[in-house]
């Protein structure tokens, strides 16, 4: 029986945004309409709205919907001089916006979705003024955090944050840009000028109901304690593997991270590798982000923080998720430490 582990890539589709959807192809409308079928399509991207700004603790006019972070994250095009440098947080800054007002934004991660690692807006932007009025911007990612983490856009100082349906139980292809109140940003697609003017085209309303009804449901199982079960399970997970194989680096342990996610390193034994013997074995995890499909590459995150290319190249990633079980975790905690042993003993017989 396989076991998924690689919820921070995309987590399954919640029962919850699946109904959702169900339920918004049978509304013909186009939500720009002012017709009885507009109004009712209408109704269904205003109702998600509300679900995403109780959400994230913003008001609702604050939210614009997207087809996902990625397309979110356009705002910043607007920027010259965009540069990553060596940190672990995978922050970037971009410098001056002609005619904005605006000489620099600080776009960062509240949360890794490499390593879990999780800093505060205020720590990791620390000198830092959030007020765009000042010159300054924050642009927030909260891609792998929102649902997970208790978090509040109006109280986190930050300008502007992005986030995707699919990592929380929604659709692919659906996610959204908070906007803090009065702040002006570039339309990310010129039309007809829904989204308040922010995105034009034609609202995806069978993805935006989706992504409504999955971070309700998200919201809802963080005020349950179904994260602090996980994180007693991704607990369970390190101390078992550590038991066995205490060569086995465990990236940020003692330090704030998502309550499921789990990197370690065997410096060695190339991630890749791990990846597919885990996939024959049963269980879906992986060596990195899932940003690029099919490619592995050494993480520049792990990098950042001062491992080197061999042990950069080593990581795997387990992410567990509500639906994950204290038997699936056991199981692959029994396949990976055969393969480890294995492993071992081939670096041994080598060295001999």
């Amino acid at each position: 029986m396989r076991a998924y582990l690689d919820y921070n890539a995309t987590a399954p589709l919640r029962v919850e945004a699946r109904q959702a959807m169900i339920a918004a192809m049978d509304v013909v409308g186009n939500p720009s309409s002012v017709h009885s079928e507009g109004r009712a399509a209408k109704a269904l991207v205003e109702r998600a709205r509300e679900q995403v700004a109780q959400a994230v603790g913003c008001q609702v006019a604050e939210v614009v919907f997207t087809s996902g972070a990625t397309e979110a994250a356009r705002v910043l095009e607007g920027f010259s001089d965009v540069r990553v440098p060596p940190t672990a947080h995978d922050a970037l800054w971009a410098h001056h916006q002609p005619g904005s007002g605006t000489d620099t934004v600080l776009a960062m991660g509240l949360a890794n979705s490499e390593t879990g690692i999780v800093t505060e807006p205020h720590k990791g932007a620390e000198g830092w003024s959030a007020d765009g009025h000042a010159g300054n911007l924050l642009l927030l990612d909260i891609t792998q955090a929102v649902g997970r983490l208790p978090f509040v856009f109006s109280w986190s100082g930050a300008d502007l944050a992005i986030l995707s349906g699919h990592k929380l139980g929604g659709p692919k292809g659906v996610g959204a840009l908070i906007v803090r109140r009065g702040f002006d940003i570039p339309a990310l697609s010129l039309g007809g000028g829904q989204e308040m003017g922010r995105r034009s085209g034609t609202e995806n309303i069978i993805g935006i109901a989706g992504l409504g009804a999955a971070i309700e449901a998200a919201m809802q199982d963080l005020s349950n304690g179904v994260w602090e079960r996980v994180e007693k399970l991704r607990n369970i997970l390190e101390t078992s593997l550590e038991a066995r194989a205490n060569k086995t680096i465990f990236v940020g342990k003692g330090v704030a991270r998502l309550p499921n996610t789990s990197c370690f390193i065997t410096d060695g034994w190339k991630g890749e590798t791990q990846v597919m013997q885990m996939d024959l074995a049963g269980f879906a995890i992986s060596a990195g982000s899932a940003c690029s499909s099919g490619k592995v590459r050494e993480s520049r995150v792990l990098r950042a923080m001062g491992f080197d290319a061999g042990q950069a190249a080593s990581a795997v990633r387990v992410s567990l998720g509500p639906a994950t079980t204290e038997d699936e975790v056991l199981r692959f905690v029994q396949a990976w430490q055969s393969k480890e042993q294995k492993f071992r003993a081939r670096t041994e017989q080598g060295a001999a």
